[in-house]
């Protein structure tokens, strides 16, 4: 690690923020702070729409750091830089020294400068003019190339320091989870309901999760996936709480009670009803799932009004208007693919009917699920609930 390393976080949608933009930083800050401790003891504080990481000793491990900053919602970009004092001079040492190696590996440069404190003598242009001056004679090997360099160095002049670092990495985007409300995920081993969660908690909303097992028609394998899937999503979302719900009572009384062609339905109304039993409890304000309009037999239009008569609280369903090979694209994006794949049946394959409905009336549902003691079945669901506190 350079003796005097440290990270510019650089802030997104937060900046747009009125009169409570001190709220969403605060958390963003909060937020940062708590994923970065695993990688030691760091001095964070915002300025000037940035957030500057510093570590407080030699013992800090920059790289997990660096990793760990862009997974925070919140951040746009995350850079590696050196701080310096705000002459030309040493700004040009600073670069010599921290960007030795990427002047080694590089035939052309530019520099490209940024002055947040409107009081330094020199503009931007005079600040890349000079210090891209002296930087050619230090590297005559590297020509300079204003439009399409190998290797920018990046100069921000700020309030007390200079700061050179390389180009910035693109940061998770978003806003800083906490600051969109709380809400239950419905999370099924599948591709869609990770990215589903990992879409909304990128827009603030903090998450608890609820998962359906149907012992013996499931196995503990496709619980363990469960919990490995909201393990990949801690790193962007902190620790989750998965309520594990015993669901085989349920769907056995559907299949001996019920139209065969209704069988999904009738089973996600359950989930439904279930998993806002729990956001009540939980003080959650919406339900999310992994639904994409069409996907599937149950996802159609018709289908979708059938499963969300029975809550009152908002569904939100980040995928609706997502293809499999887009939702795909994000899985592996943000990890979760190689997991989702595993070939371990979770309870929505139980009982998949033949021919499932795909235009059904909600009339005609609710008549099929008259022949079940709902209340009763659901309170005996709940009984059994059990959750887990999964953590990165």
């Amino acid at each position: 690690m350079n003796a005097n390393e440290m990270l510019l976080l650089k802030l997104g949608e937060v900046v747009l923020k009125g009169l409570n933009r001190r709220s969403f930083e605060d958390r963003l800050m909060s937020n940062v702070r708590r994923r970065l401790k695993n990688c030691g003891s760091f001095q964070v504080y915002v300025r000037q729409s940035t957030i500057y990481v510093e570590p407080a000793t030699d013992s800090c491990d920059m790289d997990a750091a660096y990793a760990a900053a862009q997974q925070v919602f919140g951040i746009v970009s995350v850079a590696r830089a050196v701080p310096c004092e705000k002459t030309v001079d040493a700004i040009v040492e600073t670069a010599k020294r921290y960007l030795a190696p990427a002047f080694a590996g590089a035939k052309s440069f530019k520099v490209e400068s940024k002055r947040a404190d409107k009081a330094y003598p020199m503009n931007s242009i005079q600040v890349s003019q000079a210090v891209g001056g002296e930087l050619a004679e230090a590297f005559p090997n590297v020509t300079v190339d204003v439009h399409n360099p190998d290797l920018t160095v990046y100069v921000e002049i700020r309030e007390k320091h200079a700061y050179v670092h390389a180009p910035a990495v693109p940061g998770a985007g978003g806003l800083p989870v906490g600051t969109g409300g709380h809400a239950i995920s419905l999370l099924s081993g599948g591709l869609d309901s990770p990215v589903s969660s990992w879409m909304m908690a990128r827009r603030g909303v903090e998450l608890e999760m609820v998962h359906f097992v149907s012992p013996p028609y499931t196995s503990q394998q496709a619980q363990d996936k469960v919990l490995d899937l909201a393990r990949l999503l801690t790193a962007y979302c902190g620790r989750l709480r998965v309520h594990i719900v015993p669901f085989t009572e349920i769907q056995e009384q559907i299949r001996r009670n019920c139209p065969e062609e209704y069988f999904t339905l009738i089973m996600r109304r359950f989930m439904m009803r279930l998993s806002e039993a729990i956001a009540r409890r939980a003080g959650a304000k919406a339900l999310i799932t992994g639904e994409s309009l069409g996907q599937v037999a149950s996802q159609t239009m018709m289908a979708l009004g059938v499963t969300e008569d029975v809550t009152t609280l908002p569904v939100l369903r980040p995928l609706i208007g997502m293809d499999k090979v887009e939702i795909i694209h994000t899985a592996q994006r943000i990890g979760t693919y190689d997991t989702s794949i595993l070939p371990y049946e979770d309870c929505c394959t139980v009982f998949t009917p033949r021919h499932p409905a795909t235009r059904p009336s909600i009339e005609d549902v609710r008549k099929a699920e008259a022949a079940l003691d709902v209340d009763a079945l659901v309170a005996r669901s709940l009984e059994g609930e059990e959750w887990i506190w999964v953590k990165p």
